[in-house]
């Protein structure tokens, strides 16, 4: 399996690596695995669907 590094899977996401860290901080990124101060993801995992602040459900 190849991995790709946060940075690496900012700029395919076209979001910041500052960003992708948090996510997988978070545990939202599938499959990532830290060694050191390093994530690692997998180079096929998606990009989670981002959550908005405010935005309330209209499902019932």
């Amino acid at each position: 399996m190849d991995y790709l590094t946060a940075a690496e899977t900012a700029e395919k996401w076209g979001i910041s690596d500052r960003r992708v860290t948090k996510l997988c901080n978070e545990g939202r990124v599938d499959r990532a695995i830290r060694k050191g101060f390093m994530w690692l993801i997998p180079a096929t995992t998606q990009k989670p669907v981002e959550l908005k602040r405010g935005v309330k459900s209209t499902k019932k």
